[in-house]
């Protein structure tokens, strides 16, 4: 383990960045100097304290982390990044590797696990989780050079799956049916409907039918 690990915590979840931070600050030679809200604020404090880590979430407003991380990757030599997050889906790893992400880890990941991703990281190595491994080994097995890898990640491929009743919901938005239509059309309650429209929405990143719409074209699923 390197001494004085300076790191730098970007989630848009306050809970989440408390939780991290009360864990590393527990721990001696760990330091968490800053904390990030979304994806331009993470450039911005990590452009006034220059940490030696960032761990950095991938789903937050304004930036999200992949872009983060490529911006750091071409700008700092000296910061290193360990992408925590809930998805293991393998859209995300390659882009994330693609990126310059020296690391990738979930959040569903021990204590004991997360502390020896940052520190073999902050000591200048790469740390991939389990399942993350197995997603790498699984690309290159099947033939897949460092250039097929980054065009594949370029096509436009749902990061995740979405589930039966999301792509019932989906078509019926995009039909411009409102929440009592959808309940009526599937026999389901009002507000069942709406939390279903409200996940969906969320799962997309979009916040209108306009973006929902163009999304749901770019990534083919109508």
């Amino acid at each position: 383990m390197m001494n004085g690990i300076k790191v730098v915590l970007a989630d848009d979840h306050a809970l989440v960045r408390d939780g991290i931070k009360a864990l590393l600050e527990d721990q001696a030679g760990i330091d968490v100097i800053a904390e990030a809200s979304d994806g331009k604020e993470a450039l911005q404090v990590i452009k006034t304290n220059k940490p030696d880590v960032l761990i950095v979430d991938i789903r937050m407003p304004e930036m999200n982390g992949i872009e983060v991380v490529k911006n750091i990757t071409a700008n700092y030599n000296d910061i290193k990044t360990l992408v925590l997050s809930m998805h293991d889906s393998e859209e995300y790893v390659v882009q994330s590797i693609q990126s310059g992400a020296d690391g990738y880890l979930l959040k569903g990941a021990s204590k004991e696990e997360f502390l020896k991703a940052l520190n073999k990281i902050a000591s200048g190595g790469k740390y991939f989780t389990g399942d993350v491994s197995a997603i790498i080994m699984n690309n290159f097995v099947n033939g897949a050079s460092a250039a097929s890898l980054k065009q594949n990640a370029e096509v436009k491929q749902l990061p995740f799956k979405l589930t039966k009743r999301e792509k019932q919901i989906l078509g019926l938005v995009l039909e411009l049916k409102n929440n009592k239509d959808i309940a009526e059309e599937l026999n389901i309650s009002k507000r069942t409907a709406e939390v279903h429209r409200f996940n969906l929405m969320k799962k997309l990143e979009v916040s209108n039918l306009k973006e929902l719409t163009e999304k749901a074209k770019a990534y083919q699923l109508v």
